[in-house]
């Protein structure tokens, strides 16, 4: 299944990914290739792929960008087998079930990969995007997509704090050529997206 589900790689490490579910979420597991150890972003959907896709990568833990529905639907199947699921605290009672609350600016050690987190509020309280330290990886989960914003009109969603998020902690940090992996959809970059903040916000959505 490896490399089928194979994605994006260079030295040090792989993105695998799989579309799952009603919605089409991308869940993205990444992959230290020196260590062999992996971490699963999203466990949205089909528990059966995941869990083989986890034990054939060397998953250690899986990680939540938010809480909504689509994005944890086999979150209590993959905690059954054992793996350590994280989420913000904000976001934690929209889980089924959790093991791990997770803070903003944290480093989460992948083999020799450090992950870090970035919370980014908007299209739910507790929001998160993972930035992977020296490569140009950014898991965005449904914060930024090509051509825009995550939706905010979902209970808890706020357009003038997601665009503070994607402003500040995104668009101003990261380099023009972050990959931008998001919850669903293709990829793009941050230097694709960065010019049309301003008309985001003038559409309002």
């Amino acid at each position: 299944m490896s490399d089928s589900t194979l994605h994006l790689s260079d030295s040090g490490w792989e993105v695998h990914k799989v579309v799952v579910g009603p919605v089409d979420n991308n869940v993205f597991v990444l992959r230290c290739t020196a260590s062999g150890d992996a971490l699963l972003v999203d466990a949205a959907n089909e528990h059966g792929l995941l869990l083989d896709l986890a034990r054939s990568l060397g998953v250690r833990r899986i990680v939540e960008t938010h809480g909504h529905w689509d994005h944890v639907q086999a979150v209590t199947e993959l905690r059954d087998a054992g793996y350590s699921v994280g989420v913000t605290e904000a976001d934690a009672a929209m889980l089924p079930s959790y093991d791990e609350v997770l803070g903003d600016d944290e480093v989460l050690e992948v083999g020799r990969l450090r992950v870090r987190t970035v919370a980014t509020p908007g299209h739910t309280p507790g929001s998160m995007c993972f930035v992977v330290e020296d490569t140009p990886l950014l898991f965005s989960g449904d914060t930024l997509f090509p051509g825009g914003p995550g939706a905010t009109g979902f209970e808890g969603g706020d357009f003038p704090t997601i665009i503070t998020s994607i402003e500040d902690r995104l668009f101003a940090p990261l380099a023009p050529d972050t990959l931008v992996l998001p919850g669903h959809g293709d990829d793009t970059t941050i230097g694709a997206e960065s010019p049309h903040l301003q008309e985001w916000v003038d559409r309002g959505w």
